[in-house]
């Protein structure tokens, strides 16, 4: 674990630096954010609600075989992207960094889509995540409107994020931790459990060779279809992992701090997410009706506390609970920086308002995050209002943006490696070289398009809702329309390899 304690400066400061600056003057964000604060936010952006309470449905749809090579496949794709992201990430860090790397390298249509795209994801992120939050307290405080906790979850995201990036990275790094934590006791208990050492006799290989009551068999549940329908939800388990690509234009010596994120964080959660499917694949049966029933409101049958339960852990449901809250508000931190970094990004390449791009003293860009606090409440209160009809669709738009922006991220790469190669660069010259190139990227953006094709199976079974079919694809045409769009108006064309911008941007 990473040390909590650095050592204490010889002089202590009683004001804030300066914002750094340019050549020319311009304000610059502050790299602020130390070695530990990038591990976390890496591991935090990707532990939370897929792992603890969506796992137990994975389980129950594919059976424990299913789910654990669904997971691993998933993993293996993330860990193509991540090879990818950590390339260009140290080499160019920058805050937008994926909408900035398409802009220079494939077109400046491109950029422009996928930095809006990813704003907008995170954006509405934060809304769900008030609106989750808002469910969980009510495990404690039944009687209190839901709409004010999101209110006080708001206002305290809102404030790590106004003090500093290092405040936001001091946030993260705890939420994740617990989060850590949590894990690691659960895989040991697991692992006790398993072993028969505790909660009784040791369930061996059973639960791995389960028939079910219409004939299915562990350990694969419904077969391709049911590995494919696992391989939608483990995707979405992984998003948030390309947070350390936005952090890394605030990281302190981000040719030595990056490269170690992606090498060591992905095995890590790889470990967390293959380990902890393992051990309930292990300790709970797929006919266990209670696992198609866990869900942020229903803590109690999520199949971490099931194991916890099983474990004679007391108030199982309740630190569960803690826990589930401490992946919402760590969600939400992250996706509140995330996307305000990137409408900076974005103002400061000229596609967004110029106003965006401004600093104040502390090194926040303070118009951007307002403005993009203020969407992410507005997105809330439509929640709560008539039926919320509104507020689903928009979180139902968000959906594919994670997914668009992994395609973005192996297709950015393919061409940034073109471009460098034929502006007379040597490999050898890249601070972190990825793997498998090319065959990573190509490998990786075509299995991110089976997940996306893969988002409603019913349509190829000829069992078609329009209703449902164009809500679980509505954000391919939204981004389509706006690459289309901005290519329309602005007559942009794509960036040839010898023209791609490759100046390092290292303030």
């Amino acid at each position: 674990m990473p040390a909590v304690f650095q050592h204490l400066p010889r002089k202590v400061m009683t004001t804030s630096p300066p914002v750094s600056a340019d050549a020319a003057g311009a304000q610059k964000l502050r790299r602020s954010l130390k070695a530990r604060h990038m591990y976390m936010i890496a591991i935090g952006g990707s532990i939370g609600t897929g792992l603890f309470v969506a796992s137990g449905a994975t389980v129950a749809n594919a059976g424990p075989g299913g789910a654990l090579l669904a997971y691993a496949l998933i993993g293996f794709m993330v860990f193509l992207l991540m090879q990818s992201l950590g390339e260009m990430a140290t080499y160019i860090p920058l805050a937008g960094s994926f909408g900035e790397y398409g802009r220079r390298f494939v077109s400046p249509s491109f950029g422009f889509a996928l930095g809006w795209n990813y704003w907008y994801n995170w954006a509405i992120t934060v809304a769900a995540e008030l609106a989750a939050a808002a469910l969980v307290m009510k495990y404690w405080f039944p009687d209190t409107p839901g709409w004010i906790w999101s209110a006080i979850f708001l206002a305290l995201l809102f404030g790590l994020n106004a003090l500093s990036a290092r405040a936001y990275g001091e946030g993260e790094f705890w939420f994740a931790l617990i989060k850590v934590a949590i894990v690691i006791f659960f895989l040991i208990l697991g692992v006790l459990m398993i072993a028969g050492i505790l909660g009784g006799g040791s369930p061996g290989l059973s639960n791995w060779t389960l028939a079910g009551p219409d004939g299915e068999k562990a350990p694969f549940v419904n077969g391709a279809a049911g590995i494919l329908s696992v391989f939608m939800i483990a995707g979405f388990s992984f998003q948030g992992t390309e947070l350390v690509a936005v952090a890394a234009g605030e990281a302190e010596d981000p040719d030595k701090n990056v490269p170690k994120a992606i090498r060591t964080v992905f095995i890590r959660i790889l470990l967390f997410y293959i380990g902890a499917i393992t051990v309930i694949g292990f300790l709970i049966p797929f006919t266990d009706s209670r696992l198609l029933d866990s869900s942020e409101d229903n803590i109690a049958v999520a199949p971490f506390t099931l194991v916890f339960d099983n474990a004679g852990i007391l108030a199982a449901a309740a630190i569960m609970n803690a826990v589930i809250l401490t992946s919402i508000l760590s969600a939400g931190n992250s996706g509140l920086y995330a996307s305000t970094r990137m409408l900076y990004a974005l103002a400061k390449s000229g596609q967004a308002p110029k106003i965006f791009a401004s600093l104040n003293s502390r090194g926040v860009p303070m118009p951007a995050l307002l403005a993009t606090t203020a969407i992410g409440a507005a997105c809330f209160i439509s929640s709560l209002i008539g039926d919320g009809a509104a507020y689903t669709w928009l979180v139902n738009a968000s959906g594919l943006a994670g997914f668009i922006t992994w395609m973005g991220i192996a297709w950015c790469h393919y061409k940034f490696r073109k471009a460098f190669v034929a502006q007379g660069h040597d490999v050898s010259e890249l601070p972190f070289k990825a793997a498998l190139f090319p065959l990573g990227p190509i490998v990786a953006l075509v299995m991110c398009a089976v997940v996306v094709a893969g988002q409603n199976l019913e349509v190829y079974t000829g069992h078609i809702e329009l209703g449902t079919l164009i809500s679980a694809y509505i954000g391919l045409p939204l981004f389509l329309a706006l690459w289309w769009g901005h290519k329309l108006v602005t007559k942009s064309s794509a960036i040839a390899p010898e023209d791609a911008n490759l100046t390092r941007d290292m303030h």
